[in-house]
């Protein structure tokens, strides 16, 4: 079951919202979902629902409600633009609070996931967030100006090796800055894991899944 909660930063007291899938029987931990560039679109969402499907509280929050309340964009050209304006407004240190206000949100062990944007906003909070156990990043072409902020947990990467926004010189300044961090390439592009995306490709998000929650259970 999914459901619209809200959270309060400690950064500056602001309410915003959050999604909340619950798992079927006892929670085996907590996984905090992070977004694109669009805000809480349907992918955020039924990603929430993967997690939740392997038993764990799925909390997913609105990264850019500041910004304006309820966030979305579309996929399209301004939209893009749209999330790339709403990426810009927010600087790290907020976004590492309120996704640490989604980690207090539920007394559970903490994991950490995000898709594009989200995959460097994820390993922001890797570096800045308390309470985490290990963090998985999906493409996420801003991690190599990052790499500043080292991660205090366990950290797993993956890309697209056909990404053309990614090309492998920026992976591997990250892989340099991390090295003990498992970094995957898989056969497709960016965005792999967002249905309906040109770049979509099932085989490639179905492992990288398995990675993912396989990685998670190691540091459970």
């Amino acid at each position: 079951m999914t459901e619209r909660i809200t959270l309060t930063s400690s950064i500056d007291g602001f309410t915003f919202a959050a999604l909340k899938t619950m798992p079927r029987a006892e929670p085996i931990g907590l996984v905090v979902v992070v977004q694109e560039i669009f805000g809480l679109s349907d992918h955020i969402a039924e990603v929430c629902g993967v997690f939740a499907d392997a038993g764990y509280v799925a909390i997913a929050p609105s990264l850019f409600d500041r910004v304006e309340p309820g966030f979305q964009a579309g996929h399209d050209a301004d939209g893009v633009k749209k999330g790339i304006g709403a990426v810009r407004a927010s600087p790290w240190r907020q976004v590492t609070a309120d996704i640490q206000a989604a980690i207090d949100a539920a007394a559970q062990p903490a994991y950490v996931a995000g898709f594009c944007y989200g995959g460097a906003a994820t390993w922001m909070a890797a570096a800045h967030c308390t309470g985490l156990k290990a963090a998985s990043c999906f493409y996420g072409r801003l991690i190599e100006d990052l790499t500043d902020n080292a991660p205090k947990i366990p950290v797993m990467l993956h890309y697209g090796a056909h990404d053309a926004s990614i090309p492998p010189e920026n992976y591997e300044r990250v892989r340099l800055a991390a090295p003990n961090a498992p970094l995957y390439l898989y056969d497709a592009g960016h965005g792999f894991c967002r249905a309906g995306n040109a770049d979509y490709h099932a085989p490639s998000r179905e492992l990288a899944l398995k990675r993912t929650l396989d990685w998670f259970a190691r540091w459970r």
